[in-house]
C-alpha cells in the first residue's frame, strides 16, 4: 500500500513518461494525460470520482509487465527526441491533413443535411489544421533549433548566445498553450462523432474518415505527450546549466 499511496501524488504525465503503455489505462477512464498531464493522480480521481486504488492497481500492473515494445523516450538524447518528433509526428500531421480535409468536405456535401454534426466536425478540424501547421513551423524554426544548439554546446563544453526569445520557457509556454487548445478541440470532435463511431447508415468513406480522425487524435496525444512531459521539462532543465 505504501507504494500505491506515494504514487497518488505523482503527476499523470509522469506515469506516461515512464511508460507510454499507461496511456491506455488513462484513456479507459477518460483522463487526458497529454495536455492536462500536470495534474496529480489524486486530483484526477477526486474530480472524476474514480477509485484511486483501483486505478493505481491497473497502472502498477502495466508498469510491472515490462515488454521489449515499451520505448524509454526519457533516456533519449534531446536532439534525437527532437528529430524523432519532427520526422515522425510532424510529417504525419502534414501528410494526413489534406486527406482528412478532402474526406470531410465530401462527407459534408453528401451527408451534411442528415448529419449536421459533420459540418461542425469539419469546421473544427479545418481550424485545427491551420493552427497545427503554424504551430509545427514555430517549433521547427525557433524552438527545436535552440534545443539542438544547447545539446551541441553541452557536448563541446561551449557557451550559447542568449536567444531572442529570452529563455526557452517562453516559446515552451506558448507551445503548451496551443497544445491545450488542440486538446479541447479534439475532445469536441470525439464527442460530436460519438467517439468516432459512425452511424449505422454510414458509407465506407464515412467509416474511413472517422477511423482516420481517431488515429490522428491518438498520434496527436503521443506527440503532445513527448513534448509536454519529456522534451520541454528537459529543455528547461538543460538551459539552466548555462546560467
Amino acid at each position: 500500500m505504501e507504494v500505491l499511496n506515494s504514487n497518488v501524488q505523482k503527476q499523470i504525465g509522469a506515469f506516461v513518461a515512464e511508460d507510454f503503455r499507461t496511456a491506455a489505462v488513462f484513456n479507459q477512464y477518460g483522463i487526458d494525460f497529454c495536455c492536462r498531464g500536470g495534474r496529480t493522480l489524486e486530483e484526477v480521481c477526486e474530480k472524476n470520482q474514480i477509485d484511486a486504488n483501483e486505478l493505481l492497481g491497473k497502472l502498477e500492473s502495466v508498469l510491472n509487465s515490462k515488454t521489449d515494445q515499451s520505448i524509454d523516450y526519457k533516456s533519449w538524447p534531446l536532439d534525437l527526441l527532437v528529430d524523432y518528433i519532427e520526422k515522425k509526428h510532424h510529417r504525419y500531421v502534414e501528410e494526413k491533413i489534406p486527406v482528412l480535409r478532402q474526406f470531410l468536405d465530401k462527407l459534408c456535401r453528401v451527408h451534411g443535411e442528415k448529419h449536421p454534426e459533420l459540418i461542425t466536425i469539419n469546421e473544427l478540424f479545418t481550424a485545427s489544421a491551420g493552427e497545427l501547421s503554424a504551430h509545427l513551423k514555430k517549433e521547427e524554426l525557433v524552438l527545436f533549433p535552440f534545443v539542438k544548439k544547447m545539446v551541441g554546446a553541452t557536448l563541446s563544453q561551449g557557451a550559447i548566445e542568449a536567444p531572442q526569445f529570452g529563455t526557452v520557457e517562453n516559446p515552451i509556454a506558448m507551445m503548451m498553450d496551443e497544445h491545450d487548445h488542440e486538446g479541447v478541440r479534439f475532445r469536441k470532435i470525439a464527442e460530436l462523432s460519438n467517439n468516432y463511431n459512425p452511424p449505422v447508415d454510414a458509407c465506407n468513406t464515412y467509416r474511413v474518415t472517422y477511423a482516420m480522425l481517431q488515429e490522428f487524435e491518438q498520434d496527436l496525444h503521443l506527440h503532445i505527450h513527448l513534448e509536454n512531459n519529456i522534451l520541454f521539462p528537459q529543455a528547461i532543465k538543460l538551459e539552466k546549466q548555462f546560467h
